[in-house]
């Protein structure tokens, strides 16, 4: 199987490095030259355009920032499009408005194309080392067939639905994973202007109810004060504007995601932006006066 990827950032690059491991024939793209130059120093083969990547695969694989990246990167002047045959498939592993995976899913099938939306969660350390959750939409016949080739990137890969069912899934999730981070920060900031040390805190309730994977990986770097991504604030944004638009498409109000997309749009003024989504505790912080964990 041949294999295509467009998209080497944060999270693409150590993916494509994972399906190396496994064995698969990779051919890759992407604007930033040094980060192809890693890949292909692993055993991967450059192409120098999206469309030359489609000509060559069976399947291809795209991560991008949002939807109009992946529009671009398919259907553009040299865009993979042009490139991919019929009866090839495009996986989009990129988190983006499931309005608009359905709408690249129409396009390419007009092309003969099949598509699954299979965005992921679990950050950079996750695609280090292989453990990221996929949620995938698509035709069952078309995730049976590529499960291995995603699992070869993932801890879990799961079929939630047709297309568009991924990236809600991933909103989903990325609902919880915000509006935990910003109760922890309110848990924490109450624990250091009461005197209480916030690490003891993590020990007694992280086994109990409140106890979670988002705590776990958290927690640690707010008590150290250790704001590096991780997850940047700005895509956390990206993710709960998505979030917002397509609740609003669909009459659902999500008024705790608008309120905690507020207090992330605060931190972005702040120039905060590129720093982990865990600190949303600076918020807390600021306007209650506090500083929580190692001084």
């Amino acid at each position: 199987m041949k294999v295509g990827f467009i998209g080497l950032g944060i999270m693409g690059r150590p993916m494509s490095k994972n399906l190396l491991k496994a064995g698969y024939d990779l051919t890759v793209f992407d604007f930033n030259k040094a980060a192809v130059d890693d890949v292909v120093a692993n055993g991967a083969k450059a192409a120098s355009s999206g469309k030359k990547v489609g000509e060559n695969v069976d399947v291809l694989i795209t991560m991008l920032p949002n939807s109009p990246h992946v529009k671009s990167a398919l259907f553009d002047k040299n865009g993979a499009a042009e490139g991919l045959k019929k009866g090839t498939v495009v996986i989009d592993m990129s988190s983006i408005n499931p309005v608009e995976s359905q709408d690249i899913s129409k396009k390419l099938a007009e092309l003969g194309i099949e598509f699954l939306d299979a965005p992921v969660s679990g950050g950079e350390p996750k695609a280090i080392d292989g453990t990221i959750s996929v949620m995938v939409g698509g035709k069952q016949e078309i995730f049976d067939k590529y499960y291995d080739l995603i699992k070869a990137m993932a801890g879990s890969v799961v079929r939630v639905g047709d297309v568009g069912a991924g990236n809600t899934t991933k909103l989903a999730n990325q609902i919880i994973v915000a509006l935990n981070i910003a109760a922890l920060s309110e848990a924490f900031v109450l624990c250091e202007k009461a005197k209480v040390d916030p690490q003891l805190v993590f020990d007694a309730i992280k086994g109990g109810l409140a106890g979670s994977t988002v705590m776990n990986a958290k927690a640690p770097m707010m008590i150290n004060r250790n704001f590096e991504p991780g997850f940047r604030i700005e895509l956390h944004i990206k993710d709960l504007q998505n979030a917002l638009d397509t609740s609003h498409a669909i009459n659902v109000s999500l008024p705790l995601t608008a309120q905690v997309m507020e207090i992330m749009q605060a931190l972005k003024v702040d120039g905060r932006e590129t720093k982990d989504h865990s600190a949303i505790l600076n918020y807390y912080e600021k306007i209650n006066n506090v500083i929580v964990g190692k001084k």
